[in-house]
């Protein structure tokens, strides 16, 4: 996983799109709980890292990778869900997780990156006739 995709890459916009209408009114109060579990996600991830505990990694991974699957998010998907296969085979193999801690490391950008990108997208005042994703300058 390179955290140096470009931004409009972050996002499926077309599973962006259906979601946004399958949740009408609900899509950015959905969007905000996102938010909310993401930041909760992520410092999970990371304190669990810091403990060097794999089973601490599992859950709040596996979380974000749903999360980010239902707005487009897929490379920070991938990335939650690397972190989360690396961690149940720690906890099977009784091993620490140093391996995830470049991904780790790469999680919070990321997660930054793309939820900046959502939010910005999700704005009503946004003009859309550039197309998803991008501003009409």
């Amino acid at each position: 996983m390179t955290v140096s995709l470009d931004d409009r890459d972050l996002v499926d916009w077309t599973v962006f799109g259906r979601a946004r209408s399958e949740l009408g009114a609900g899509f950015v109060r959905i969007l905000g709980y996102f938010r909310e579990d993401g930041v909760k996600s992520v410092a999970a991830v990371e304190a669990a890292m810091r403990e060097q505990n794999a089973a601490g990694l599992v859950i709040p991974a596996h979380t974000l990778k749903g999360e980010s699957r239902q707005f487009g998010a897929e490379p920070l998907a991938e990335l939650s869900e690397r972190i989360e296969m690396i961690a149940r085979d720690c906890v099977e193999s009784r091993e620490t997780p140093e391996e995830a801690l470049k991904l780790v490391v790469d999680l919070r950008p990321l997660f930054e990156r793309t939820l900046a990108i959502l939010e910005r997208e999700a704005n009503p005042l946004v003009d859309r006739r550039a197309g998803l994703g991008r501003r009409v300058a």
